[in-house]
Order: C-alpha cells, then structure tokens, then sequence
C-alpha cells in the first residue's frame, strides 16, 4: 500500500469518527425529569399541634404496647422519621437546648431558653404564628415555668430561672396554659403578684380546678395553675389532667378562624426515667398515649390540623429486657439516671406529614413548619 493511500483511509475512518460523534452531541435532548413535590407544594395545614413526650425513646414507645391494655395510638401513625437530639454544647442535649431547637430552630448551650449561644433572644414558632393570628397554647405535667413549656415563650439564659420566665409568661403572646407552678407566680422572692398581673393582661386564672364544662370566651385567654410545683405523679393520683387540659385547650383553640398553635408536653414521663422507676415512667406514657389518641382523633375529624410527636431526648436508657433469660417475661431497667445520645422518634398525622420521615437534625421540624405553613 502507497504512503500517499494510507493517508487517505487514515483521514477518511478520523472523519467517519468525527461525524459519529459529533450525531451523539447533536441528538435531540431527552424531555426533563418532572420536579419532586417539595414543602412548598403541600398543602398547608391550619394547625398545629406539637406533643412532646419528655425523655422518651423507642423503649418507653415499646412499653404502651406491652403495659397499656388499649392499642398503643403510636399505631395509627403511617409517618415516622427520627432527629439527631445533640446541642450546641454537648453531645447529650437537656430539654432546654432540645426544647429551643424545636420552637426557634437553632442549636444552643444545654441550659438556654429561648436563646442562641450568645444569649441573645430568638423568635419561637408560637410567636411568630400569634403574629399572624394564631391561637396558641402551652400544657405540661410540669410546672409550666420548666424547660419545655418555657422554651416556646420565653428568653432567659438559665432554665432554673424560673421566676423569670413566669413573668414572661405573664406578658407573652400565649392564650391558654395548664400546668403546675403557682408559686412562682404568688410566693416570689420578689414579692410580685403575677396572677394580679395575668388579670390585668385579660387572663382568667384558675388555681384549684379545671373544668372541662366551663365556657370559654373568645375575647379573653385562660390560664391554669393546679399545683406549687409539678402535678402530682399520675400513679399518685393526678387523674386526668393532661387529656382534661388538652381537651379544653382544643376546644378553646379551634374558635379562631386564623388557625392556632398548641403544644402538650408529657413532662414526668422524663421523671420516671430520671428516678430509674418503671411503674412512673409507664404510667405517665399511658397517660400521654390517651391524650395522643384524642388528639388525633381530633386531626381526623378536622381533615385540616397536622399533629408532631416526638421527644427532646430519652432519659434513662430505658431497656425491656427478658427477666433472668426468660424471652417471655419483661423486666424494664434503666442504664443512667440521666439522659442518652440516642436518637428519637418523629411521628406526623395530617397535611404535610410525609415531610417528617427520614433522619434530620432536631432543629428542622422548625423549619419544616415554617416551610409547610410558608412564613
């Protein structure tokens, strides 16, 4: 084969190269893959009802299944997702930080209420829907001065400061509470009477009873303080305060037109596991279960209310383990008598509960919120 002929079969196979490369460049583009559905695109729930079961874990769940002699109402969640509970400061989070995260949506020190590592004030959910006319609600087993509550209204640097946060309370946006704490708002070191001045910021204040019959009006907000400090232990005798408050606070909340806000805390059921006490423990889960099941019977029946259930850590190490090797027989122990870095289950029933599966910082139901009411 001539030089001169080897040239042009080398240049005619480059161009044949060429042209089959430059046909695949050039082929007509497949169409775009439709977007996925995000927050944004939901609908938007009217309100929302935040239960949190202080210090509980998968275990204490575990235990309503085995000790209550009603279906667990965990059961009737299709959406579950579970949240990295770490703080700021530590890897194991106290219900301040954990509290603050759920209501402004930031990590902060273990202890903080309502603010950011430099102590500096942060908005909460249930401020900035009052701002836009919500309804809203705070209700613990606790006094409603502790942690959790106090974290959704108040702006202090130190959880044990709680007459501070009874003061904040008293002139916050909340229009309805129930929870225990009356002597911080009557036997203050300084001398001042907050239920004087819930009275005069338009509260009816009720310090011995809560009656579920009674008539609410629009035009004023409630306000009840049953105990000194926390409510009595529900194995001791607290009846049904949680569901009794719940129920009013619905009752009460659905009226405005705006849509409201309102958070349940299950707070003893943190005790219990702090006391290393079984029997406290799954008593105050069976408690909150019962309330959980009239709140979601609630979202089913209003079709337009989406229900958060989570916790701001576990407590305890909570175990079922088998009893001396028997796998037919339970015996509940505890590894601490403090808090553990597990991570926590999220439950979600109404519009835009499919948003709160998978595994997420603490700090995103917050901002999932935010995103599915659009602020």
């Amino acid at each position: 084969m001539s030089r001169f002929r080897f040239q042009l079969i080398a240049i005619a196979s480059l161009f044949t190269l060429f042209s089959c490369a430059t046909k695949k460049i050039t082929t007509t583009p497949q169409p775009p893959t439709p977007p996925q559905t995000t927050v944004q695109q939901q609908k938007a729930p009217k309100n929302i009802i935040m239960m949190i079961a202080d210090g509980t874990g998968l275990t204490q769940i575990s235990s309503t299944q085995f000790y209550h002699s009603e279906p667990s109402n965990y059961e009737r969640f299709k959406y579950i997702g579970l949240i990295k509970t770490s703080s700021a400061s530590d890897l194991i989070t106290d219900s301040a930080a954990g509290a603050t995260s759920f209501a402004s949506g930031i990590k902060t020190y273990n202890g903080a209420i309502g603010v950011n590592t430099d102590t500096i004030a942060t908005p909460t959910i249930l401020e900035e829907l009052s701002e836009r006319g919500y309804a809203t609600g705070v209700i613990a087993t606790s006094t409603i001065t502790h942690a959790t509550p106090a974290s959704f209204y108040a702006h202090v640097k130190l959880r044990r400061m709680e007459e501070e946060i009874a003061e904040a309370l008293t002139n916050s946006s909340v229009d309805f509470f129930a929870g225990g704490g009356l002597k911080f708002f009557n036997k203050r070191s300084d001398k001042k009477d907050l239920l004087a001045q819930l009275k005069k910021n338009n509260f009816e204040v009720n310090t011995t009873f809560l009656n579920t019959d009674m008539f609410m009006r629009q035009d004023k907000k409630y306000g009840f303080l049953l105990a000194d400090g926390g409510m009595p232990k529900k194995i001791d005798g607290r009846g049904s305060f949680l569901y009794d408050a719940t129920a009013l606070g619905l009752s009460y909340l659905q009226e405005d037109k705006d849509g409201f806000f309102l958070m349940v805390e299950g707070s003893q059921i943190d005790w219990g596991g702090h006391a290393n006490d079984a029997d406290y423990l799954i008593g105050e889960m069976i408690d909150f279960d019962k309330v959980l099941g009239k709140v979601l019977d609630f979202a089913k029946r209003d079709k337009n209310t989406l229900v958060i259930v989570t916790a701001d850590h576990e407590t305890g190490g909570f175990t079922l383990a088998s009893d001396d090797g028997n796998y037919n027989k339970i015996k509940p122990s505890f590894s601490t008598g403090g808090h553990s870095a597990t991570m926590v289950p999220v439950f979600a029933y109404g519009p835009g509960a499919e948003e709160f599966s998978g595994i997420y910082e603490n700090t995103e139901i917050y901002k999932k919120i935010k995103a599915l009411l659009k602020l």
